[in-house]
């Protein structure tokens, strides 16, 4: 399954501005796989083009997904766009208050919990993660950095879990598994690569993750989120609450698209989220992700050594336009601008959560389906519009209409967007 692909982009969101600061300083110099810095522009972000976003969102829904909405931040009263529904069964529209199941923008949350331990000196990145949790790994080469870069070579147990797409899900839907359950599993697949070797996305990574922020503070990954990043920003929808399957309060239902083609899509909001925990059972809203995004961008949950080091990227794709932190990504723009965040993919939720790198403008972007992949590059086709602004379209091929009336910006299913989890949707 391919893990990395470039996100397409339509020519008729192109932009030229100038970029953002710089992603890093001291650790980027001495890795030979960190990403070229960004450029440093004293020039405002452009306004937002919402009619390109909104036509995104449009993209989004005509490929599969119920609805989608967006909101922007950092460019005077937060800008907002909403399409769809956000329950078939009563048709209600989507809520922009609403709250869902972000996937692994969980894996930034944990990030942050564990760079702020390593700030304490409770791990440190260069460690094997044996050192910290004896005999959990068969490697003692692989560290702490290794997991949250994704250069561990432990395989992805949600490739063989979710071979079929409804069945693995309903497999899982209500079970509470372990932290060592989930290694166990990981650990029946060969391994990927060696340690540091090559970058391999894997969830197995980020629970071990969860395992040592327990193990060094003695406290549930909940508890340390709550305390160390819920409650400073005043992130009043953001929750961990596994094992429960409830989403309080006002919620998205989340659709899931099986393999079969033409097969109803299955209501997947209600569900444990035990396969992934702190790698991706996270729930939140759009505001809270903006604030979340700006304010970890902006320097307001690390210390500057620790915020550099995790914007010390690596390149996840052949073009040199995706790259990866710890527990962060980085994507570049057709204009220029370097936006930094997290992808989420949980069954029945595909989430965008990006800031440029001063943090002064965010996006977070939700649409309520999974294993549609073509929704998913979609959606991600937001993030043109909100950071690099209107341009003039290109000359080029007509966009094709679609069956709802409005034109399909044809390059924006050109390919899948990156993946959190295998999609497995029929094409």
């Amino acid at each position: 399954m391919p893990l990395d692909r470039r996100l397409t982009l339509s020519a008729a969101l192109l932009a030229v501005v100038a970029g953002v600061v710089p992603a890093t300083a001291a650790h980027a110099a001495a890795s030979p796989f960190a990403a070229p810095a960004a450029q440093t522009s004293a020039a405002p972000a452009p306004k937002p083009d919402m009619e390109a976003v909104t036509q995104a969102l449009k993209n989004t829904t005509a490929v599969g997904a119920p609805g989608a909405m967006v909101r922007i931040t950092g460019s005077g009263a937060p800008l907002t766009s909403a399409i769809g529904v956000q329950d078939r069964t009563t048709g209600a529209a989507m809520d922009l208050n609403g709250r869902f199941r972000i996937g692994s923008v969980t894996k930034t949350f944990s990030s942050v919990v564990l760079l702020q331990l390593v700030d304490e000196g409770k791990i440190s990145l260069d460690a094997p993660v044996n050192q910290y949790l004896p005999g959990l790994l068969p490697d003692d080469r692989i560290t702490v950095r290794h997991l949250m870069t994704h250069r561990s070579g432990l395989s992805d147990y949600t490739n063989a879990m979710f071979d079929k797409t409804v069945p693995g899900f309903e497999a899982v839907r209500n079970k509470v598994f372990t932290y060592q359950e989930l290694v166990a599993l990981s650990l029946r697949e060969p391994r990927t690569a060696e340690p540091g070797v090559s970058y391999q996305y894997s969830n197995t990574n980020f629970v071990v993750v969860g395992m040592l922020i327990e193990k060094a503070t003695g406290h549930g990954v909940a508890a340390e989120y709550d305390k160390r990043i819920i409650k400073p920003l005043k992130l009043k929808n953001t929750s961990y609450v596994h094992p429960s399957t409830e989403i309080k309060g006002a919620h998205l239902h989340g659709y899931l698209h099986p393999d079969e083609a033409g097969a109803p899509l299955v209501d997947s909001t209600e569900q444990t989220v035990s396969w992934a925990q702190s790698a991706g059972a996270m729930i939140s809203n759009t505001a809270d992700l903006n604030t979340f995004t700006s304010a970890l961008l902006g320097g307001k949950l690390l210390k500057p050594r620790m915020l550099d080091a995790m914007l010390t990227m690596t390149p996840t794709d052949a073009a040199n336009s995706r790259f990866y932190g710890l527990g962060l990504r980085r994507y570049d723009l057709s204009c220029g601008t370097s936006v930094y965040g997290h992808t989420g993919t949980v069954q029945g939720f595909y989430t965008y959560a990006f800031a440029t790198r001063d943090g002064k403008r965010s996006l977070a972007a939700v649409a309520n389906t999974s294993n549609k992949g073509e929704a998913n590059t979609a959606l991600g086709g937001t993030l043109e519009g909100a950071f690099c602004g209107k341009k003039t379209p290109a000359a080029g091929p007509a966009a094709a209409p679609s069956q709802r009336g409005f034109a399909l910006l044809p390059a924006l299913t050109a390919a899948p967007a990156e993946q959190d989890l295998p999609e497995r949707g029929s094409r």
